[in-house]
């Protein structure tokens, strides 16, 4: 395929969308690159990671970065590969991540706002966007260095079956706690307790998370690393330890409604046990990324640290994708694969 002659392709926000996602919200459209600009790359797009912070940027709701407007492309973190440069940091071939990149085909990028990638021997190239990306550094730096997860702990995580949740829960392990893993459906809670290594998983489907809480936390919880939010937030709240911390990475359950989110029933519970609930973006944790790295990347060479990519193919199967974060039958971190990787020759990695 001649990249400068063939269309591209890329979605873009149609309309802000109500509630969920809707077909017309989106629209699949093609265009041509142009010129490419002094310091720039250009960058055949692989892989491109679905999130559901995504659902937040398409509104105008309070955010952390400016929404999506109507009419511009969906943003999203890809991982490609350099097909042109005009950089001298980077040349064709290169491996790299586009943090705020688009749903496309195509990405054209200063070339310091990308960051060379390179293959992990018996490492998938997709690690480089779950458990060796983002994901591993969002659950890194919550249950570290915002939970402050420490031996003896009993820790819950919400949505533990998930991309960040599944990882924080094996580093809350490998800190020495007892982490106690809430899922959706018997199959997901199997795999927290017989392959990751959790003391204990919750289906919140099928059984009273309250009351589960109590059974597999008698002693009550130190630590939660929240995605959820709305009732089984709450329902963690109301069983915190004097001085205990909640780590709010995700609040799942409100993205898709309009409205402030719901929170904790009983706010006087904080000053009464002394609570500390923080939230953080991952984006505030860039500058640990290597310290986060040394710590997870010898874990997942050794097979000490499992994870799942889940890869849907062809981009314009994206939106179709993105329904899958929010009915939870997404297994690991979901990826949409949007042309092949290239060989190592290729690469020159």
């Amino acid at each position: 395929m001649n990249l400068h002659e063939s269309p591209c392709l890329r979605w873009q926000l149609a309309r802000r969308p109500a509630g969920a996602i809707d077909a017309g919200d989106l629209a699949l459209i093609e265009y041509r690159p142009g010129p490419l600009a002094p310091d720039h790359v250009r960058v055949r797009n692989i892989y491109l990671s679905l999130d559901p912070t995504q659902r937040i940027w398409m509104s105008d709701r309070e955010q952390y970065l400016p929404p999506i407007e109507v009419g511009q492309a969906m943003r999203g973190t890809t991982l490609g590969v350099v097909v042109e440069s005009r950089s001298d940091r980077l040349q064709p071939g290169d491996l790299v991540i586009a943090g705020l990149a688009g749903w496309e085909t195509l990405t054209d990028a200063p070339a310091k706002a990308v960051s060379r990638v390179r293959r992990t021997p018996g490492v998938p190239l997709t690690a480089s966007m779950s458990v060796l990306g983002n994901t591993g550094l969002t659950a890194w730096a919550g249950m570290v260095r915002v939970g402050q997860v420490k031996s003896g702990d009993t820790v819950v995580v919400s949505a533990a079956a998930g991309a960040v949740g599944s990882i924080a829960g094996q580093i809350a392990k490998r800190h020495g706690a007892r982490v106690v893993g809430i899922a959706g459906g018997e199959a997901k809670c199997r795999w927290l307790t017989e392959e990751l290594g959790f003391d204990a998983a919750i289906d919140y489907r099928n059984e009273d998370v309250g009351q589960a809480l109590d059974r597999h936390c008698p002693d009550g919880i130190d630590l939660d690393f929240e995605n959820v939010g709305g009732a089984i937030m709450n329902a963690v709240f109301e069983r915190m330890n004097n001085f205990g911390r909640m780590v709010l990475c995700g609040l799942i359950s409100s993205y898709e409604k309009d409205g402030p989110a719901a929170g904790p029933t009983d706010f006087s519970r904080i000053l009464m046990r002394r609570l500390r609930v923080e939230g953080f973006i991952v984006i505030d944790h860039l500058s640990h990324a290597k310290e986060a790295m040394a710590e997870l990347a010898p874990w997942v060479q050794s097979g000490q640290l499992r994870w799942k990519d889940h890869v849907v193919p062809g981009l314009e199967n994206a939106v179709d994708a993105m329904q899958l974060l929010f009915s939870g039958r997404n297994e690991g971190k979901l990826i949409v694969g949007i042309s092949p990787e290239p060989t190592a020759d290729e690469a020159g990695a």
